[in-house]
């Protein structure tokens, strides 16, 4: 046996109204509650902050986070949790991004430019609880946070000190999510389990079985979750196999993949999941000789009558298997769907170049050239 380290994440509770759990989680006193105004507008969290106040947990809302969460939204969450004893992050992956940094921030009072990267974080952060309201970012499972800084450019601190305590999966919470969203959050979900299985650093036997388990639930039920949003056991095995692709990448970090749709998100403002879903055929294509029998595996695996052809053929076959789940998705599937220019190209590939802790991880290299060959061929 090859020797291998695997951390689980934080404590689960999962179930229909399991959100209301939250006041029971925490310890007395003021919460800095982070999520978003669109969600407070749809009146997702009142039950959450119902509970927390029935428990004596004064929740203090800072719900400004927007998408691509900047530095200055960060600090301003910060600032607007001076003396809270938890914290808890409440929505989709911008917001459970900015708790997470935010609970170790108030934590520990250290300065923010001395954490990024890897394993910078080692102080001890506030009592932290994730509650996801879309299938996807797997966020509540993981020790990343994304932040972008500059404007354009995202960065990311990844410790163990960031892993949240409680994750809550309630499937309620996401049953009002528009089709776009869903199938975006689902395809990015995807992209975790399958850039983790293929992963080319710390990729293990753990994390293989998350992986694995992950990308069956996510693609056996994404289209009925499109398609029938009301229907809680499609979308309770959503949260649960986002989650799972969520712990299976805190361990085997994703790779080429991420590091084109980071830009993407960036610089034109594009939804995480679609970033991922505009750059993953491309992605994996570019990937299909060095990865050629992993996709093999999470070909058959997805489709039983695989098993009788080549191993090219199986690989082949999961590439296109993805492509047409993209499709029936609705997603935007050319670059230029989302204001993306021929001109942008060699701006998009010199950016992706940043994004190191994830181009180490693809099955093979991915230099300038091929990211703006792979971004050519999205357009």
């Amino acid at each position: 046996m090859s020797a291998y380290e695997f951390f689980y994440g934080p404590r689960l509770i999962a179930g229909v109204d399991a959100a209301d759990r939250l006041g029971e989680l925490l310890p007395a006193g003021p919460s800095l509650f982070v999520t978003d105004a669109q969600l407070r507008a749809l009146g997702l969290a009142d039950a959450a902050l119902a509970a927390l106040s029935a428990a004596g947990v004064e929740p203090r809302i800072f719900d400004a986070v927007e998408a691509d969460p900047s530095r200055e939204t960060l600090m301003a969450a910060v600032a607007a949790g001076e003396g809270c004893a938890s914290v808890v992050g409440f929505g989709g992956g911008s917001p459970m991004d900015v708790a997470k940094l935010a609970a170790y921030l108030l934590g520990t009072g250290e300065d923010l430019d001395t954490l990024w990267g890897v394993g910078n974080a080692t102080g001890r952060r506030l009592p932290l609880a994730l509650v996801p309201t879309t299938a996807g970012t797997g966020s509540e499972a993981t020790p990343v946070s994304i932040i972008t800084v500059g404007g354009a450019e995202k960065k990311g601190v990844s410790s163990a000190a960031l892993v949240a305590d409680w994750a809550v999966l309630d499937a309620a919470l996401t049953t009002g999510l528009p089709r776009s969203v869903t199938a975006a959050t689902g395809i990015d979900a995807m992209v975790h389990a399958i850039e983790a299985y293929t992963s080319k650093r710390l990729k293990n036997p753990m994390s293989d079985l998350m992986a694995r388990e992950a990308l069956r639930l996510l693609v056996g039920n994404i289209e009925r979750a499109c398609d029938f949003p009301s229907d809680l056991a499609a979308r309770g095995a959503m949260l649960l196999g986002a989650h799972l692709a969520g712990v299976a990448f805190a361990n085997a970090p994703v790779g080429g993949v991420h590091a084109l749709a980071y830009p993407l998100g960036g610089h034109f403002h594009v939804p995480h999941g679609v970033s991922n879903a505009l750059m993953l055929t491309h992605v994996l294509g570019h990937n299909l000789h060095a990865a050629m029998p992993l996709y093999a595996e999470l070909g058959t695996l997805l489709d039983p009558e695989m098993g009788r052809m080549g191993m090219q053929a199986q690989a082949q076959g999961f590439v296109e298997r993805m492509g047409a789940i993209c499709r029936r998705s609705g997603v935007a599937l050319r670059l230029s769907e989302v204001g993306v220019a021929a001109a942008d190209l060699d701006l998009l590939a010199s950016e992706a170049m940043k994004q190191e802790r994830l181009l180490v991880n693809n099955p093979c290299p991915i230099a300038e050239a091929d990211a703006r060959r792979l971004y050519e061929a999205a357009l």
